[in-house]
């Protein structure tokens, strides 16, 4: 197989590469879904099977919705590393960025990078009011990312089905915080 004309932009930071899913991800997806700890809490370890038919939803929200999460590509081994970016499915309790990466890529401030780019992409691009993280209450590693870009702990939020018992916390900023932090207009 080879990978589908791309679907949306591609935006560069300082070391990553953040564009629309190809066929070329799969593999580190895959990896990324079916470690029982990196994907602890985000939806939980998925054979590769299963993680195929995941992997598709992103393309597909980029074809229905115009926009997805990004794939992360580190640029100076060209690896696959993770996703982040925008995520609004039917029901979801707001217009999140949100991210995960392979455990190989974390600790070195990959979320970070690419979270930042991608709401600067989301609220420039998308003109979305606010930005929200759905976060598990265990998950101490992205309620700490979130802080350090500038969501605060909004309380308990309820996911759509099939997910509605797992537990999350909505963590978020308004377009207008996140400007007057980054010093960028708001207009």
């Amino acid at each position: 197989m080879t990978d589908a004309p791309q679907l949306g932009p591609t935006l560069e930071t300082e070391r990553l590469i953040l564009r629309p899913q190809q066929r070329s991800d799969f593999d580190g997806f895959a990896e990324l879904v079916g470690d029982e700890e990196a994907a602890r809490y985000i939806g939980g370890q998925t054979p590769r099977p299963a993680a195929w038919r995941r992997f598709l939803q992103m393309p597909g929200a980029w074809v229905v919705q115009g926009f997805a999460m990004f794939s992360v590509i580190d640029k100076a081994s060209g690896e696959w590393i993770g996703q982040a970016g925008p995520w609004q499915p039917e029901g979801w309790p707001g217009p999140e960025v949100g991210w995960s990466f392979k455990r190989s890529a974390w600790g070195r401030g990959y979320a970070m990078e690419a979270a930042t780019a991608a709401i600067d992409w989301a609220f420039d691009h998308l003109q979305w009011a606010e930005v929200i993280h759905s976060i598990d209450p265990d998950n101490r590693a992205s309620q700490a990312l979130a802080a350090r870009l500038g969501s605060t702990n909004r309380g308990p939020g309820r996911l759509p089905a099939p997910f509605e018992d797992h537990p999350v916390e909505i963590w978020g900023q308004t377009r207008e915080q996140w400007f007057a932090r980054r010093k960028g207009p708001v207009a």
